[in-house]
């Protein structure tokens, strides 16, 4: 299967299909012709032009009035690339450094970043051929791009740095010698081409959507199984008291749970209660928030995958090579920010849902399990659960309020949109966790109901469920299944 990158309008749908359904890409003929023909136009405005052009013909950041002589162009990107690489910290996983590859691909194929051919046409191999350069977490201000990490992203085009190729990490010089590439020579402004941009921090924020989305779906779900184990009521799910305050995400929520537990035995029974608790009670919308936050923080991260983010911004059209800010992270830090406090909250709902079921209260036994005392059951995975949370509220904390200015300030307000991605991708994985545990709890919940069943829907998931994960009698070890329903969660 085959991706051609163009300026077609590049979904994070589309992203999820191209990185996780083993796609090829390659570069259209359009897309050829914008980066051949930016190319040339730079080519040409370096040889008539004796006036310096930042970053072209110039030092970087506060040593953008130090001119460089014609002959030191080539030197000065691979110097630039060299000394941006101070990445520290864990490595970003796989599929992300997949993500970056792909964007900045789709950033240079513009024409308007005044890269060579041969240089994005190598980025595309590296995609192609399942080479992940090792790009470290720490490092960027979100500001003048993502410079640290896609410092590291590129290294390997000149046989520097490291990559992970076919399940082992070697050297950038070692997999051009097993590929037989010969090391890129980069020409004026391809360094800062290369290094500027957002491309960390949006493929963070795209690896996190993608997340969002199932998760956000598995929340309904889960809650569903839970109400129906916690016998709970299906009133507060009425279109009509949401068609009065008629949020988007909360009118889908609601219209969601109730299709869930169509058909339930449970739902049915006469309840001795009048109202349930508001993590019951006010899904639609605490979980329609979410959803309604996840729309909004899709549609700036959309906009930014879609555009050129580099500096200086090179215009054949207008002839113009304008030294702007398009690097800066500002626009998609503050929502990447938000999607964490959104999808915290999901988690803090779920361990609520979690601590009622393990109550011992409506008639559900104590930690849900035949024998309290005894055994323990599921006492602890509540707790478990609430540490995740804990953790999330801490992560939720905006990066994007903080700036330290940088480079003897010259760059002096920055983003740290990318301190907010890494902080981003944490809080989905403890989200996760959550409900998976939730998921653990609601299963072994619906068991102390029987012989009454929940609906078809809830029973689907159950079942398939049960095939992972067995009912536990007396107490076992919990962390294997905790990290099957995790699992679970992924199919």
């Amino acid at each position: 299967m085959i991706h051609k990158i163009s300026a077609e309008h590049l979904s994070i749908e589309r992203v999820g299909e191209i990185i996780y359904n083993g796609y090829k890409i390659e570069l259209s003929d359009d897309a050829k012709q914008r980066i051949e023909r930016c190319r040339n136009y730079l080519d040409e405005k370096i040889a008539s032009n004796p006036e310096p052009v930042y970053g072209v013909t110039t030092g970087f950041g506060s040593l953008c009035n130090v001119s460089v002589s014609k002959d030191q162009l080539t030197q000065l990107q691979i110097n630039l690339i060299k000394s941006h690489a101070c990445g520290t910290g864990e490595s970003v996983p796989n599929d992300i450094v997949k993500i970056m590859l792909l964007l900045k691909i789709q950033s240079l194929s513009y024409g308007y970043s005044g890269c060579k051919l041969d240089t994005v046409q190598r980025l595309v191999d590296f995609f192609n051929n399942g080479v992940y350069p090792i790009v470290y977490r720490q490092g960027s201000l979100g500001a003048s791009g993502d410079l640290v990490p896609l410092a590291h992203l590129c290294l390997p085009l000149v046989g520097l740095g490291e990559v992970e190729y076919e399940g082992s990490v070697i050297s950038g010089e070692e997999m051009l010698r097993r590929k037989n590439w010969t090391p890129i020579e980069l020409a004026s402004k391809e360094g800062l081409a290369l290094l500027n941009g957002t491309q960390n921090m949006s493929s963070f924020a795209v690896w996190a959507l993608l997340q969002a989305y199932r998760l956000s779906d598995w929340a309904d779900r889960i809650a569903s199984m839970s109400l129906d184990a916690y016998d709970g009521r299906i009133e507060p799910f009425t279109e009509a008291v949401h068609l009065v305050r008629p949020h988007k995400g909360q009118l889908e929520t609601a219209a969601r749970m109730k299709e869930m537990l169509e058909g339930s035995e449970l739902i049915k029974t006469p309840k001795t209660h009048v109202q349930d608790p508001y993590s019951f009670r006010c899904a639609p919308q605490v979980h329609g928030a979410v959803k309604d936050t996840i729309r909004y923080v899709t549609s700036v991260i959309d906009t930014e995958i879609n555009s050129a983010t580099d500096n200086p911004t090179v215009c054949p059209d207008e002839d113009l090579i304008i030294s702007a800010g398009n690097f800066h992270g500002e626009p998609i830090a503050l929502p990447i920010d938000f999607l964490s406090i959104a999808m915290s909250e999901l988690a803090n709902i779920s361990e609520r849902r979690i601590y009622r079921l393990v109550s011992g209260t409506r008639n559900l036994p104590s930690f849900l399990v035949a024998n309290p005392g005894l055994n323990s059951g599921f006492m602890i995975t509540q707790y478990t659960a609430a540490s995740c949370v804990s953790l999330n509220k801490s992560l939720a904390m905006p990066s994007s309020v903080d700036s330290i200015p940088s480079c003897q300030d010259q760059e002096d307000h920055v983003s740290m949109g990318a301190n907010a991605a890494i902080k981003l991708y944490k809080v989905i994985l403890n989200v996760e966790r959550v409900l998976a545990i939730e998921l653990f709890n609601a299963a072994q919940a619906l068991d102390f109901r029987k012989p009454l069943k929940s609906s078809p829907k809830i029973m689907e998931i159950y079942d398939e469920y049960r095939k992972t994960v067995p009912f536990i009698e007396d107490d076992k070890l919990m962390y294997p299944y905790i990290q099957r329903s995790i699992e679970f969660l992924r199919k």
